[in-house]
């Protein structure tokens, strides 16, 4: 896989495929739910996962929503696998139970993710600690698949150190942690708090070694700086909204705005060159992790933000904060960091 993403330039190393996009539950910093949807039928969903599989991809997150919402989200699982591609989840984890984490099992699933984002729940998260950690010890007795447990620091946490509550329990139960940074819905990169950056460097201490620790991304994005780099989303990464559209990211969803049945190697070529005028206060690190094996090559002159497609897509963001990932250990995005080694 190292020598494929790095010989080639004109594959998705990761996509991030919605099977719906209803949740049960409604956190107010999350733009990527609604209510009232319906699950995307499998026979589109494996239309999808065939053409990801055609143009190459190696890794397949599904993310939602609540993705453990769909009544055929094991035989989604299986497709995926079927091609030999590696299959991360993310979940809210309020549906998990043994039996259900015994037939993920089955279905081959490499990753699962959970954000846990308070010890007590909130008017802003029902994601707590105290809610989801039965779940926590089942997947510790079950779970055949790695486990990452994300939590949240930044605007709008009533708690900050919550954070290293959620993450030293996730490292003690054996599961690997990140850290998430909710900046205000301005925008705009802003440095952490001053209790915020305490949780923050403490949390990144609780590990020898993390992606943080690598480039200095999240760090940059915890004291407010911006980053400068090489996005590939377009090309490297895809976000697959339910309606079958390529986008960018979660964030950054109407671009390039072309189907996914239709997307190219033409395309991928073409974003891979696109300079995007979000990337330096970006806070996706799932989109960097990504596109951090072609920092040195191929500068960027393209358009950005073109909608290639002229398709309209309904999956239109709500305004919610931004969220980015602090690596304390291998998580589902930075399983891309082991593939490029």
């Amino acid at each position: 896989m190292v020598a494929k993403g790095l010989l080639s330039t004109d594959h998705p190393v990761q996509a991030q495929l919605i099977p719906m996009r209803r949740c049960n539950l409604s956190c107010t910093y999350c733009s990527e739910f609604d209510d009232f949807s319906d699950p995307v039928p499998l026979e589109e969903l494996y239309r999808r996962i065939d053409k990801l599989a055609e143009l190459g991809t190696t890794v397949v997150v599904i993310s939602g929503g609540e993705p453990l919402l769909h009544p055929e989200l094991d035989d989604v699982i299986r497709r995926i696998r079927s091609h030999g591609i590696i299959c991360g989840l993310i979940t809210n984890g309020y549906l998990l139970v043994p039996e259900r984490i015994q037939r993920l099992n089955r279905t081959g699933l490499d990753h699962l993710q959970i954000s846990i984002d308070n010890v007590q729940p909130d008017d802003v998260s029902v994601k707590s600690l105290k809610v989801l950690d039965r779940k926590l010890q089942w997947l510790k007795e079950h779970a055949d698949f790695h486990v990452n447990i994300n939590s949240v620091i930044g605007a709008g946490v009533k708690n900050q150190w919550d954070a290293l509550t959620v993450a030293k329990r996730a490292l003690e139960m054996g599961f690997s942690s990140t850290v998430g940074i909710i900046h205000d819905s301005a925008g705009q990169l802003k440095p952490l708090a001053e209790d915020a950056q305490a949780v923050f460097q403490q949390t990144s201490k609780l590990v020898k070694r993390s992606y943080a620790r690598l480039n200095g991304f999240q760090n940059n994005i915890a004291q407010g700086k911006p980053n400068h780099w090489r996005c590939r989303a377009g090309a490297r990464f895809l976000y697959i909204c339910e309606h079958g559209l390529v986008h960018y990211c979660s964030q950054q969803r109407g671009f390039p705005g072309i189907p996914l049945l239709e997307y190219t190697k033409a395309d991928i070529q073409r974003e891979f060159l696109t300079q995007k005028a979000c990337a330096p206060v970006c806070t996706v690190s799932c989109v960097h992790q990504t596109s951090l094996m072609d920092f040195w090559r191929a500068p960027q002159t393209g358009e950005s933000h073109a909608t290639v497609g002229g398709a309209q897509c309904e999956c239109t963001s709500r305004n919610q904060d931004d969220l980015v990932q602090i690596g304390l250990g291998t998580s589902i995005g930075s399983s891309i960091e082991t593939v490029t080694k």
